[in-house]
């Protein structure tokens, strides 16, 4: 037995690659198989390599041919191979040829599991570093229906055999985690980066689903993506389930509109229309090829220390009831999260804000990091042809709307901003609504936390019902007792 000195601190050991595949290996009970196209077998190989992988391994197949892909699993209608529904399709697949296969009279306490990845490593110029899909639908009771988790990952590493190397341990972390900590869902996603380092690998999606994880709102995971530094960007839809941004934004035009949204107001919305009214109108602009986005940053939802989940959770329940599509994004600074879109689109895109937020963007101290400083974030903010949508504010005072014509900047960035403004990149939203200027989400907030009167004809329409019928932001209905 090792000795223990005074002093000595209590470290985690995270079980290697190995003993995991070996645990798994030796679980009598475990049994399923691997299906990986792109990357090799590398998933697989792990489990041969641990010993013991007869009682676990039914099969493993690497269909990499497209013909014969495509006679197995069928073909896509968009002729893709490393997409979401062709990783879905093989893990079915796969499973409903286990169950044939097996007869579950002899085979009475087996857990079955499809394990299924299809992925494109970085390519021979290295301009594409490389993507994929992973997923496992396992069972947990032979009585039970099937458990899935779905995840998309995007390669840092530039070299195809690290990848592969990568994707590898991915695999196993994932397996040994479905059977060992789903019971933990937050300690199952960080699990996935056991064994690899941070800068080789992105997670930016990923979805649980079956009777194991009825309790867990994919919209919290996402959250937890972000927070623990797996990805700079998360979205999820109308329906709460995790959407992949690249899939999203493809040669999209992009609408984005950055709020705490706590909770939504009808100045969000009256900023969000009118900006709508407007971007729809470039002659660029494809109303059908558009993206509207509702976007928080992570230091939003910190603004008041932790991060409350209960808060981002009634922040995203509020905004999927008005429909919109959300974003949480690592992206402080306005000019890294265009940089962000400009990955996936070379289209149009706007952004909506108020007048305060646009004198913070010309704010130099937010740009000392920066080697070129304010110029170089102007640089890469405006790059696209980018137009910023501004909504007025209204001085309390004077009752004065404050506009990009009368704004006030600091000495130094006045010929800057002069260049955007007339240039055509700062426009003004000249068809607001004047009588909802007065209304804050912290105004509104604190009148629901306090019961007091007055704070749904703040909101828009419906936003008041959803808050008192599911409790948000600690509403509380005990005036009305």
């Amino acid at each position: 037995m090792a000795i223990t000195l005074k002093g000595d601190q209590k470290i985690n050991t995270v079980p290697t690659v190995k003993s995991k595949a070996l645990k798994i290996n030796l679980n009598q009970h475990i049994y399923g198989t691997f299906a990986e196209i792109g990357a090799g077998q590398e998933t697989v190989r792990n489990f041969f390599r641990a010993g013991g992988a007869s009682g676990t391994i039914a099969k493993a197949m690497s269909a990499y041919d497209k013909d014969f892909s495509d006679a197995i699993y069928g073909i896509e209608k968009d002729g893709r191979y490393v997409t979401e529904a062709r990783l879905k399709k093989m893990l079915k697949h796969e499973m409903i040829l286990i169950e044939d296969r097996l007869d579950r009279q002899k085979h009475p306490d087996k857990l079955f599991f499809s394990y299924a990845n299809t992925v494109a490593t970085i390519n021979f110029t290295k301009k594409f570093k490389g993507h994929g899909w992973v997923g496992i639908r396992f069972q947990l009771d032979p009585l039970e229906d099937y458990n899935e988790i779905i995840l998309h990952l995007r390669f840092k590493e530039t070299d195809a055999r690290l990848q592969q190397e990568t994707l590898g341990v991915l695999g196993v972390n994932l397996i040994y985690g479905a059977f060992y900590l789903n019971d933990n869902p937050k300690e199952l996603l960080k699990s996935f980066y056991d064994n690899i380092d941070k800068d080789r690998l992105e997670i930016d999606m990923i979805n649980f689903s079956g009777p194991r994880f009825t309790y867990v709102d994919n919209r919290l995971m996402s959250l937890q993506l972000v927070k623990n530094g797996m990805t700079n960007a998360v979205m999820f839809g109308p329906d709460g389930n995790n959407l992949l941004p690249a899939q999203v934004l493809y040669k999209r035009n992009i609408l984005a509109l950055r709020g705490s949204f706590r909770p939504v107001t009808k100045v969000n919305m009256d900023m969000f229309e009118k900006s709508k009214e407007l971007f729809l109108k470039e002659r660029k602009v494809n109303p059908e090829r558009t993206q509207m986005i509702f976007e928080i940053t992570l230091s939003n939802l910190k603004a008041e220390g932790e991060i409350n989940e209960r808060d981002f959770l009634d922040r995203a329940e509020l905004l999927c009831s008005l429909g919109q599509n959300v974003m949480i994004t690592n992206y402080q600074e306005y000019f890294k999260l265009v940089e962000y879109f400009s990955e996936f689109t070379r289209e149009r895109m706007a952004l909506a804000m108020g007048v305060n937020n646009l004198i913070q963007i010309f704010d130099e101290k937010y740009y000392r990091g920066l080697s070129g400083g304010i110029l170089e974030a102007f640089g890469k903010l405006f790059y696209r042809d980018l137009k910023i949508y501004l909504y007025p504010y209204k001085e309390q005072d004077t009752g004065e709307y404050l506009t990009s014509e009368n704004l006030k900047v600091h000495p130094r960035m006045k010929d800057l901003y002069k260049f955007f403004k007339q240039n055509g990149r700062l426009v003004d939203l000249k068809n607001f609504d004047p009588e909802v200027l007065h209304i804050f989400s912290r105004t509104v907030l604190s009148k629901i936390k306090n019961n007091e009167e007055g704070w749904e004809e703040m909101l828009p329409k419906g936003v008041s019902e959803t808050i008192k019928e599911k409790r948000l932001f600690g509403f509380s209905n005990r005036r009305n007792r």
